[in-house]
C-alpha cells in the first residue's frame, strides 16, 4: 500500500545532536539549481543506467512514473495542489527522461515553487478558520486518507477539503479536554510551522526529492542521499551508538516508527513500537510537548535527539489506533545502546504430563564484531558464536528439538547467515548471489562440522529479513526443519553506498551519496526470497492479507526471480508429516482462547489502520472511540483471566500497548506464538501426544557488537 512508501524517507537511529540555530526563510531567488546538482545529476544518471541491478532505460515511460512520485513526494496526501496544476505539470511528462539527460533540473524546481505558494495559501486559510468557532452537532465526515482519491478540482473545493480537516484537528483537541484557547494556540503553533518547514526547503532539498523521485520510480531500495542525509547514515552506521534507538520516516503528517532497535531506550522501554506514529515531543520530565504533525521529518529527528541520560517525553498514536482515539505520552531516557541485548539468548519450553523440553534461541540480530576480529581476537562475539554456546547448553538439558526464533530480525552480516546455517548443515551452498551483469555466485557453508543435529523450527514474521530470510530459505530448502509464522519481509537485494565526490574532481562542495541496488540474492532451490519471501510450512492466522506488507507493499519493487538450483544435498527432516503437524495446529488453536485472544487484538488493530475516514459528529465521535476502548478493555482483560490475573478497573485508562503483567510477578509472561511453535515442533517429534506448555528462562548471555550489511 502506499502508507509504507515514503519518497523523502530518512532512515537512521536516532543519536546525540547540538540544535542548529533557526533556519530563515529561503528567499524565492534562491531556489535554483547550482552546479554541483548539475555534477551530481549527470553522475547519478550514468551510474543507475549503467551499473544498477535492474537496467531500466530512462524514457518517455520513465518521465511520467518520475513526474507522478514527485508530485506525491510533495504532497502525498493530495491537499495543496489543484487539479489545473497537475494538468500543467503534464507538459512535463514525457520530458523529464530528456532534461535529466541534460542536467536541466529547472522543472524540479519549478514545480516545488508553486507547491510553496499552494502551502502558503492553505495555511493563510486556515489561520482563517481558526478564527471561527465549529459546530460538532452536524453529521458529516472527513475523509483523511486522500492518497488514493483525485486532486481537488478547483480552490472550492480544496476548501471544503481543508475545512473538515481544520474542524477534526478541532474536535481532536476538544475530546483531549483543551480549552478553546489551547486548541487554537496548539493549531496555529501547527499549521505555521508547516508552512515554516516548507519556506526553509533549498535547493538541496529540492534536488534530493527530485533524484530520489527517479530513483525510487526505478526500484525502492535506491536512493540519493545530500550532504545531510549522507551525515545522518554516517551516524546510524557507527558502532558507539547512543540515543534511544529508533529509524523514522514521514508518513503523510505524521512521523512514523519503522524500526526499534533491539537494545535501545525505546526497545528496553517496551513503550515505543514499530508502526506508532509520534505526534508531540517534549524535553525533561516537565518540558513543554511540541506538536510536531506535519513538521519535516528531519526537524522532528533533530528535537527527538539530545546528549545521553536526558529525558525525552514523546506523545504517540500507538499501532493500530484510530485518529478518533487519543494519544499516550510515553518517557525515555536517551543513553547507549546496549548492545549486549542484541545477544542471542535461549530459554527452554516444557511440555506438561512429558518428560520432553524444547530449547529456545531468540537471534534478534545478525551481529558480529568486526573490530575486535581485525585486531585479531580469537574470542570475537558474534552471532554464530554466540548460538553454537547456546546450543551446547541447551543440549546438556537434554532438549528433544530446538527453535530458532527469528521475529524480528530485519538482517546483519551476510557473513554471519553463512555461518549460522552451518551450524545446522554439514556442508553445501547457503545463497546465491547474482550482480548486475548476470553472474552468479555461490556461498558456501564455511564449517563443515555440525553443533545440532537434531528437530529444528524456525519462527518468523514479516519483520524477518534479509539475513533471517537466507537463513531460514536455507533451512527450509535443504528440509534441515520446519518454517513456522508469517511470510517473510521479502527483501532479496543487495545495496553498496557510492560517495559521489570521488568522482567529482577539483570541486569543494559535497555531492553525497548514492545507494543503488546491485546484486539479488537467489536459494540454492534457484528461487528468490525478493518479493515473496519466505512461506512458512505451517502459516499463522495473524495476517490476513500479506500482500501488502514489506517488500510486497512498494508497487515497483523487483519481481520474484530465479535462477539455475545449485547443487545440494537435502537432509532428511519429516516434510511428509508437515500436513499433520498442519492439521493439528489448526484444531488446537481454535480452542485455545489466548491464541484466539490475540487474533482478536491483531483484528482490531487492522481494522483501524485501514480506516481512512472518520465522523466529524461528537456524539458519533464519542461514540466510536468508547466502543474501541471498550472492546480493547474486554480483549486485555481475558487475557489477564487467562494469565490467572485479575481483571483491569473499570475505570482504568486503557493502554493498548500495556503489558497485562506489569501489576504482578505471579504469572509469567506467555508467547502464544513461541508456545504454538513448541507444541507444532513436539507434534512432529512425538506425533501421538499432544499437551500443552509453559516457557522459562535459561540463559542470557551478554557482549556483543552488530553490524547491518544486508
Amino acid at each position: 500500500m502506499k502508507k509504507y512508501y515514503a519518497y523523502l524517507v530518512t532512515s537512521l537511529l536516532l543519536f546525540p545532536f547540538c540544535n542548529r540555530a533557526e533556519i530563515p526563510t529561503v528567499p524565492l531567488t534562491e531556489l535554483v539549481p547550482a552546479q554541483k546538482h548539475q555534477q551530481a545529476n549527470e553522475l547519478i544518471t550514468h551510474i543507475l543506467s549503467t551499473y544498477h541491478y535492474k537496467k531500466t532505460i530512462l524514457d518517455d515511460t520513465l518521465s511520467g512514473t518520475i513526474l507522478d512520485k514527485y508530485l506525491e513526494s510533495l504532497d502525498q496526501n493530495k491537499s495543496y495542489f489543484l487539479k489545473t496544476d497537475i494538468d500543467e505539470f503534464q507538459q512535463y511528462n514525457d520530458k523529464l527522461d530528456d532534461d535529466i539527460k541534460g542536467s536541466d533540473l529547472s522543472p524540479a524546481f519549478e514545480i516545488f515553487k508553486r507547491y510553496r505558494q499552494r502551502v502558503a495559501e492553505r495555511i493563510s486559510y486556515a489561520h482563517e478558520l481558526l478564527a471561527q468557532d465549529f459546530s460538532f452537532d452536524v453529521d458529516e465526515d472527513y475523509l483523511f486518507d486522500r492518497r488514493e482519491g483525485p486532486w481537488a478540482a478547483d480552490k472550492t473545493e480544496l476548501d471544503e477539503i481543508w475545512r473538515k480537516r481544520i474542524k477534526n484537528d478541532v474536535l481532536n483537541l476538544h475530546l483531549a479536554k483543551k480549552s478553546s484557547d489551547e486548541t487554537r494556540d496548539t493549531l496555529l503553533k501547527r499549521y505555521t510551522r508547516t508552512q515554516t518547514s516548507t519556506f526553509q526547503l533549498d535547493a538541496n532539498d529540492i534536488f534530493q526529492a527530485f533524484i530520489n523521485a527517479y530513483a525510487t520510480a526505478i526500484e525502492p531500495h535506491t536512493a540519493y542521499l545530500s550532504p545531510r542525509t549522507s551525515e545522518n547514515f554516517d551516524i546510524s552506521m557507527r558502532l558507539s551508538l547512543e540515543g534511544i534507538g529508533a529509524v523514522l520516516r514521514g508518513d503523510s503528517d505524521y512521523t512514523q516508527v519503522v524500526k526499534v532497535i533491539p537494545g535501545g531506550p525505546a526497545d528496553l522501554s517496551g513503550q515505543l513500537h514499530a508502526d506508532d506514529r509520534i505526534t508531540g515531543v517534549g524535553q525533561n520530565k516537565d518540558g513543554e510537548i511540541i506538536d510536531v504533525i506535519g513538521w519535516r521529518l528531519d526537524d522532528v529527528v533533530d528535537l527527538i535527539r539530545g546528549p545521553k541520560g536526558t529525558v525525552l517525553r514523546l506523545e504517540i498514536l500507538p499501532e493500530g489506533t484510530g485518529p478518533e482515539e487519543p494519544g499516550k505520552v510515553i518517557t525515555l531516557t536517551r543513553n547507549n545502546i546496549k548492545l549486549e541485548e542484541q545477544a542471542a539468548s535461549s530459554s527452554v519450553i516444557e511440555i506438561p504430563g512429558t518428560q520432553s523440553k524444547i530449547g529456545v534461541i531468540d537471534v534478534p540480530t545478525f551481529y558480529i564484531d568486526f573490530a575486535a576480529q581485525a585486531k585479531g581476537d580469537d574470542n570475537f562475539t558474534s552471532t554464530s558464536r554466540d548460538v553454537r554456546n547456546l546450543i551446547a547448553e541447551l543440549l546438556k538439558q537434554d532438549i528433544d528439538g530446538l527453535t530458532v526464533d527469528l521475529r524480528g530480525n530485519g538482517g546483519g552480516s551476510l557473513t554471519e547467515a553463512l555461518e549460522l546455517t552451518g551450524l545446522f548443515i554439514e556442508k553445501g551452498p547457503i545463497v546465491q548471489t547474482r550482480d548486475a551483469s548476470g553472474k552468479v555466485e555461490i556461498n558456501n557453508d564455511p564449517d563443515p562440522t555440525i553443533s545440532y543435529s537434531g528437530p529444528l523450527a524456525v519462527l518468523v514474521d514479516r519483520n524477518s529479513a534479509s539475513a533471517s530470510e537466507i537463513f531460514a530459505g536455507a533451512i527450509q530448502d535443504y528440509h534441515r526443519g520446519i518454517i513456522i509464522g508469517e511470510p517473510t519481509f521479502g527483501k532479496g537485494t543487495v545495496q553498496n553506498v557510492i560517495d559521489l565526490n570521488r568522482f567529482i574532481k577539483n570541486s569543494d562542495e559535497d555531492h553525497g551519496r548514492l545507494k543503488t541496488t546491485i546484486a539479488q540474492f537467489f536459494r540454492v532451490s534457484g528461487g528468490s526470497n525478493q518479493f515473496t519471501g519466505v512461506i512458512p510450512d505451517i502459516i499463522f492466522p495473524t495476517v490476513e492479507d500479506a500482500s501488502h506488507q514489506g517488500e510486497r507493499a512498494f508497487d515497483n519493487a523487483l519481481p520474484w526471480d530465479k535462477v539455475k538450483p545449485a547443487r545440494y544435498l537435502a537432509a532428511s527432516a519429516p516434510v511428509d508429516n508437515f500436513s499433520l503437524a498442519r492439521k493439528r495446529h489448526e484444531e488446537r488453536i481454535k480452542n485455545n482462547k489466548l491464541f484466539q485472544l490475540m487474533l482478536d487484538e491483531h483484528r482490531l488493530a487492522g481494522e483501524n489502520s485501514e480506516k481512512k475516514q472518520i465522523s466529524l459528529l461528537e456524539s458519533k465521535r464519542k461514540e466510536e472511540r468508547d466502543k474501541i476502548l471498550k472492546t480493547k478493555k474486554t480483549i486485555q482483560d481475558e487475557i489477564r483471566i487467562a494469565k490467572g490475573l485479575p481483571p483491569l478497573p473499570d475505570d482504568t485508562d486503557i493502554d493498548i500497548d500495556a503489558d497485562p503483567d506489569s501489576e504482578t510477578d505471579e504469572a509469567e509472561s506467555i508467547d502464544v506464538l513461541l508456545n504454538e511453535t513448541a507444541q507444532i515442533l513436539y507434534d512432529l517429534v512425538v506425533p501421538d501426544n499432544v499437551p500443552t506448555m509453559t516457557q522459562h528462562t535459561v540463559d542470557q548471555p551478554n557482549s556483543i557488537k552488530s553490524d547491518n550489511n544486508l
